[in-house]
């Protein structure tokens, strides 16, 4: 249950993510569920983040501050326009010029994050980090992860608290970086409960496979799959809900094994949360054949609305499949074992009943928990 109190001292976070809406994923939706219910609760929520790069958004379609969902939002320019690396060097001067009695990294594999906590650090600001860790088509990038950690331990160090959105991340950044578990603690992603109108709606003959277009995310192997499935199911489609630079490799890969007009792709705009609710709601199957996930929050919100899942043996999709929530089967799969673990899990589906799914307002609440902790008694809830 969400607190019924207020903060009764007005707190000033300073909440820092590379990306924002516009921007869909699982950093931007976890700021903007947790920011606007801090907002909520009497917290003074300043968001910073960069202006996009991407070529459709317009820099000039978005303002450099404004308020949203209680949120002043700051957004700082990022070079270059073309990657992801987001050097920002106005995020430095933010962070250190301000008055904010906290400073929360949300996320920690661009540029963005370490200028954040060493402008903490320089400041005597208390400052705590949410790994937010996630998956990358780059095999260089990916392999240098743990050098990475190791260059930002002491930044890591410093902080006053180490949040992992799922036990997995948790339990690997404190291998990583041979910090004590104390220093750790876990506050999952969480959900909104859907409506009964979304729990009760037909299902179609649908599978969906969710998340960014990247390669490491594994849609291409739900089209590989796609026409053995077809052989049992020949009215099965398959929906890919996502956007990203993999898109042309995913439609060329449809046409060439035969399944381009039973294969969708298109994505849903990250404030409308309905409409992908609706969408799930709709699925035989829900999939996320990913390389690497810490929490995939679309995968908790398809189990919100009683779909069946199946995922990739790996990370924290292993995670949820100990728990009984999902079926995972091994990322190294042949397109026919794919297609066999599918048909099983839509005809005979594992759906787990009576589940507590953490919420959002939880996940807000133990969030504040922590900057209270941070901070110390200069804050106080009643």
């Amino acid at each position: 249950m969400m607190m019924e109190t207020k903060v009764q001292r007005e707190l000033r976070v300073l909440m820092v993510t590379p990306r924002y809406f516009p921007y869909m994923g699982g950093i931007e939706t976890h700021v903007h569920e947790v920011g606007r219910r801090l907002a909520t609760l009497g917290v003074r929520v300043t968001l910073l983040t960069t202006m996009p790069h991407a070529p459709q958004l317009s820099h000039a379609s978005l303002p450099r501050e404004e308020e949203r969902d209680g949120m002043h939002v700051i957004r700082v320019p990022a070079w270059p326009p073309e990657r992801d690396y987001y050097i920002a060097p106005e995020i430095f001067s933010v962070v250190k010029r301000g008055e904010w009695d906290i400073v929360h990294c949300q996320g920690c594999h661009t540029l963005v994050p370490p200028l954040a906590m060493l402008a903490a650090k320089r400041a005597a600001l208390p400052y705590v980090v949410t790994f937010h860790t996630g998956g990358h088509s780059s095999n260089w990038r990916t392999h240098i992860r743990d050098t990475q950690w190791h260059v930002l331990r002491s930044l890591f160090a410093g902080a006053a608290e180490l949040i992992g959105v799922s036990h997995f991340e948790a339990d690997y950044f404190q291998r990583t970086l041979h910090l004590p578990a104390s220093r750790f603690t876990v506050i999952a992603n969480g959900v909104t409960p859907p409506s009964t109108r979304f729990l009760t709606a037909p299902i179609h003959p649908l599978i969906i496979s969710i998340g960014r277009l990247e390669q490491y995310k594994g849609h291409h192997h739900l089209i590989t799959a796609l026409p053995l499935i077809r052989e049992q199911r020949p009215d099965m489609k398959l929906l890919i809900l996502g956007s990203g630079p993999y898109e042309a490799a995913l439609r060329a890969l449809a046409h060439r094994v035969g399944v381009a007009e039973h294969v969708t792709i298109r994505s849903i705009p990250a404030g409308e949360r309905d409409t992908m609710a609706a969408t799930l709601a709709q699925a035989a199957l829900v999939t996320l054949f990913s390389a690497y996930e810490a929490h995939p929050i679309a995968v908790l919100e398809a189990l919100a609305l009683a779909r069946p899942v199946l995922v990739a043996d790996t990370s924290g999709l292993r995670e949820l499949a100990q728990q009984g929530l999902v079926r995972a089967i091994p990322l190294t799969s042949t397109p026919r074992e794919i297609a066999t673990a599918a048909l099983q899990q839509i005809e005979h589906p594992l759906i787990p009943e009576h589940i507590a799914l953490p919420t959002w307002d939880e996940c807000a609440d133990a969030v504040l928990s922590v900057y209270e902790t941070s901070v110390g008694g200069n804050v106080c809830v009643s």
